[in-house]
Order: C-alpha cells, then sequence, then structure tokens
C-alpha cells in the first residue's frame, strides 16, 4: 500500500464537465422552457416516461468558479465504501473484504483495526458503512453495517463498538441490528448510516435484487427496501410511524426502495437519499415519516435487459414521487450536504458519489427542487464510491477500485 503524501492535482470547477452554463445563476431556468442547456443530454434508456414536473430531471448544467485542488492522500485500499472523518482530521475507512482503517490527515495508512466481525464480501457484499457516535468526543463507539453471513445465506447487520485509545481495536461490540429475512444472495445489501438531529439511526436498506425478493420493498413483515430508524442501542425509534401495527416491523420509517446507498441530512434536518433504480430511474428523495417510495411498483426507467419493470407505472396515488431522477443512471453512492468555509459557493449544495460514469455529482436544490447540476472529477477515471466533509470543510472521497484511493478536495 503506497502512500502518496501530498501529491496534488490541481483543477478548476468545470474539469469533468461536457457541456456547462457559464454562470451559476442560470441555474433558476426550467430547462423545458429551453432557456438552458441540461447537463444531461444523451439519449434516455426509457424515453417514452415523462417527468411529471418540470425539472425532476435533466437539470441545467451549473459551473462554480472557485478553484480546488485534489490530493491524494492514500491509494492501495481494496475497494474502500466509506470514509468517515474523525475531529482530528484524520479518517476511518472500511474497506470492502472487512478490514477498517485509519489514515492520518497527511495520508499515513494504518493496519487494519482488530475486533471486526466477519463479512460476506461475495459480490456487492462486505463491510459497508461507518459513522461515529454523535458523542463519539466522550464514548468513543463507532457503528457500521456490513452484509453478515448467517446459516441459510447472508444479511444486512448494524454494530456498535468502542475504538481504543490507540486506534488499533474495537471493544464491547455488539450486533444491534440484524436485517430479516436471511436470503442467500449477493446484491442490494444498501446500506448507509446517518444520526439524525433527534440523536436516532437511520438505516438505508436494498430488497436484495431478485425477482423473487423485490415485492417485499412493499411487505410490512420484511426489512428489504425500507429504511429503518433505530436508537444507538439498536431498539425500534419510538416514534416510527408502524410501531404497534400488526404485522409490521417496528423498525420500519419508510417502505418502497430499491437499493439506496447515499444518505444525508440537509442543514434543516431533513434525510435526503439518493437510490440506484433500474436502467434510466436513479432517484433523489425526500424522506418523510411513513412515505413509500413506490419500488417495485412506481418508478421510472426499465429492466437493465431493456424490457419494462412489470407491472410498474411512472406515478400512482399514494405513491411518492421522485424529487429528481436520472436517466441514463449515475449508479450513486455516498452523499453529502455541504455546510463548510472552505467553499462558500458550495453550501447547501449536496455532492452525490457516481460509480457508473466515475464522478462526483453536485446538485443545487431550492425550494425542495433541482435547480442545477454540476460533474466533477470525470477526467480521473474512477469509481466514486462515498464522500463525506471533514472538519476542516474539505471533501473526502474514496474509489471504489481493487487499487481504491483516498481523496481531499480542498480550495486551491
Amino acid at each position: 500500500m503506497k502512500n502518496f503524501g501530498f501529491f496534488v492535482l490541481t483543477l478548476s470547477l468545470a474539469a469533468g464537465l461536457g457541456t456547462a452554463c457559464s454562470q451559476e445563476a442560470s441555474t433558476a431556468q426550467n430547462p423545458s422552457s429551453g432557456n438552458c442547456t441540461p447537463l444531461e443530454t444523451r439519449t434516455a434508456n426509457a424515453p417514452d416516461q415523462k417527468p411529471v414536473f418540470a425539472g425532476q430531471t435533466r437539470a441545467c448544467a451549473i459551473t462554480s468558479t472557485t478553484a480546488f485542488q485534489v490530493e491524494t492522500l492514500a491509494t492501495g485500499l481494496e475497494k474502500p465504501w466509506a470514509v468517515e472523518p474523525l475531529p482530528d482530521g484524520a479518517l476511518l475507512v472500511t474497506e470492502k473484504p472487512g478490514r477498517l482503517r485509519i489514515i492520518s490527515a497527511t495520508g499515513q495508512v494504518g493496519q487494519p483495526i482488530t475486533g471486526v466481525p466477519a463479512v460476506d464480501a461475495r459480490g456487492q457484499g462486505g463491510l459497508l458503512d461507518v459513522v461515529l457516535s454523535p458523542s463519539f468526543s466522550t464514548d468513543r463507539t463507532i457503528f457500521w453495517s456490513y452484509s453478515e453471513p448467517r446459516n441459510g445465506g447472508n444479511g444486512t447487520s448494524v454494530a456498535r463498538g468502542v475504538l481504543s485509545q490507540d486506534r488499533t481495536s474495537l471493544s464491547q461490540v455488539q450486533v444491534i441490528l440484524r436485517t430479516m429475512p436471511t436470503f442467500n444472495g449477493d446484491k442490494h445489501f444498501g446500506s448507509r448510516l446517518a444520526f439524525g438531529p433527534d440523536g436516532n439511526l437511520y438505516v438505508t436498506m436494498g430488497e436484495r435484487s431478485e425477482l423473487m425478493t423485490r415485492p417485499q420493498a412493499q411487505h410490512m413483515d420484511s426489512h428489504l427496501g425500507k429504511i429503518l430508524k433505530i436508537t444507538p442501542s439498536g431498539a425500534p425509534a419510538p416514534d416510527n410511524p408502524f410501531v404497534g401495527q400488526a404485522g409490521a416491523l417496528p423498525e420500519i420509517w419508510t417502505v418502497g426502495h430499491r437499493n439506496v446507498q447515499s444518505a444525508a441530512f440537509d442543514a434543516e434536518g431533513k434525510l435526503w437519499v439518493v437510490e440506484m433504480g433500474p436502467q434510466g430511474g436513479d432517484e433523489l428523495n425526500l424522506i418523510q415519516k411513513g412515505k413509500n417510495y413506490g419500488w417495485p411498483l412506481v418508478t421510472y426507467g426499465e429492466e437493465y435487459s431493456g424490457k419494462p419493470v412489470p407491472n410498474a407505472v411512472t406515478q400512482k396515488e399514494g405513491f411518492e414521487q421522485p424529487v429528481y431522477y436520472w436517466d441514463p443512471v449515475i449508479a450513486p453512492s455516498g452523499a453529502q450536504f455541504y455546510t463548510g468555509d472552505a467553499f462558500p459557493e458550495w453550501r447547501g449544495s449536496l455532492f452525490v458519489g457516481g460509480l457508473k460514469d466515475k464522478r462526483l455529482v453536485r446538485l443545487k436544490i431550492e425550494n425542495g427542487k433541482v435547480t442545477g447540476e454540476e460533474h466533477l472529477l470525470a477526467d480521473r477515471g474512477q469509481r466514486i464510491r462515498d464522500v463525506r466533509q471533514g472538519p476542516d470543510g474539505a471533501l473526502y472521497v474514496v474509489t471504489d477500485q481493487s487499487n481504491g484511493e483516498l481523496w481531499k478536495i480542498s480550495p486551491r
């Protein structure tokens, strides 16, 4: 594993853009009115499907003006899945095969931390997300999600443990959530973790991909295809909408998701997720208590075979519409609302990792709608798995490669 230290690549913020309006003010224009050029101009996968409202897809291209630099802090990481900044500037990084490491602010890569439970790393499984306890400064507790090997298959689980003072081991490790049912598969585990302003933990799930498991996204006796809300001890949050409802699992917060690997709270405390849809159907959703987001009954896009999603429509009463969708898709993973001082121009923007097109997506959101989209870092040609904001206001990115990298984005 090689530490690149402070090898710096300096870029303008226009790097990686295909088409862009010259001023960010253009985001106030409606892409359907013809007054701007939408960022996405490729042929749609499902061209016969139409958005419900203007700006729901193909937003105006925007270009920020602030210059930045990209430092490659570390290479040689094996399929890193999450990066979580620590208060002192160091970074926790998960690697899909089951390793958790700390990388210093200057790029020194630590040895794997001991005490992490075994993972099933087949396919899309492995060691997935990691977040700090809201009271990490006093309890040194971290939480992580992973695909847990089980009798009969595997399933997404969430564990917690206490990081030792020397940062080499975990103690008091406890699995606080085992999602059900167990299934013998290797896809659509979710799962991002995000602590809300109320101190509860939100856990995003996938529906395990297969035709036989998809319907469970609508079944209340299954965790698959849901967003869950639990306390730090793993109990169902007391205000969950289906607590006490016969046949419903009490951890469920929302229903009808395909595979959510991006979740972030905005400055107002609202939870947004970006979920991997079918071909031509990645979605940005504003998450509201007890709502149904449709999958697999209501969706944009089509099967990856090119066939329609069976028995699905793009809108139906009682189901939420996405705030925004991509056709073609970006394959989203990781999300961060920017709140820092390093890039004033970016405050309020939502950053999303893009796996398929190998770029960092920036969305400008105003009054609950996407008014502009920018693509960054496409010239680097790496699948972006996660993006987080550090205490210094920089953005930290990990790339989904066998020889994965950790990048720091800071002002030039």
